[in-house]
């Protein structure tokens, strides 16, 4: 291994690179390569998720404004005036709070929901909240989807790829054009118009004919020295996705 691949290995480690020399067979320079486009991918990825979170939490947070507005006269949702709330979106909503505050901030609505982790957001759309919130008011953020089961199905996957995004962690040969394709399946649902543009900044997918190509969805095909891939592209091909 060259000095600079081992380098590379220490300061990354071996664990965080074993995955891929997996399916590298091995190759350590093919397996760096590949970690450095599964970042990539993740950066680009980052941009789409985080478009179709603020889109969510927005249209969830208008509905329940209105919501409570109706209900109560009051539209601070978060506040719980209708005792809805399980205990764990109860202490969400405090801690949100709590760190406008700390902030040296004024606490506003606006504030208060750019708190509210996706994770907050998906879970209001569980089961558990189908009588209290789904047929009351939420149902209406989505109206490309009468289900509340199917929008939760799609967001706790995007949630799950979110959340390994974040912590940095490999998404190199997971499904990532039909997740790409379900962030902007969910943005559709509440707004078409927003979709579109959602699109028209994603760098990690180009779509012909309805078909998603991924930057770095394919698994390598590692070959033995000396000798071409499987797949017929080079490894420096395979690295870049192609």
């Amino acid at each position: 291994m060259p000095a600079a691949e081992r380098v590379l290995e220490r300061r990354i480690s071996a664990e965080r690179l074993a995955p891929y020399r997996a399916w590298a067979d091995g190759d350590a320079s093919l397996a760096i390569s590949l970690y450095a486009n599964s970042s990539a991918a993740s950066g680009q990825l980052w941009v789409v998720l985080g478009h179709m979170e603020v889109l969510v939490r927005n249209a969830l947070h208008e509905e329940l404004s209105e919501w409570s507005r109706r209900r109560t006269g009051d539209p601070r949702w978060y506040l719980d005036p209708l005792r809805v709330f399980h205990e764990k979106t109860t202490a969400d909503v405090m801690l949100a709070r709590s760190r406008v505050l700390r902030s040296g901030k004024v606490e506003t609505s606006g504030r208060v929901v750019a708190e509210l982790t996706f994770g907050f957001w998906r879970y209001l759309l569980a089961k558990r909240y189908e009588r209290s919130l789904w047929r009351e008011c939420l149902y209406r953020a989505f109206p490309g989807q009468g289900k509340r089961k199917v929008v939760h199905a799609k967001l706790a996957a995007l949630h799950e790829l979110r959340n390994r995004i974040a912590h940095h962690e490999s998404i190199y040969g997971r499904p990532l054009p039909e997740l790409y394709n379900d962030a902007l399946t969910v943005a559709g649902w509440i707004c078409p118009t927003t979709r579109d543009w959602i699109q028209r900044q994603s760098l990690v997918f180009t779509v012909t004919d309805g078909n998603e190509v991924s930057l770095s969805s394919r698994k390598a095909e590692a070959a033995a020295p000396g000798s071409e891939p499987a797949s017929g592209n080079s490894k420096e091909e395979i690295a870049q996705g192609r």
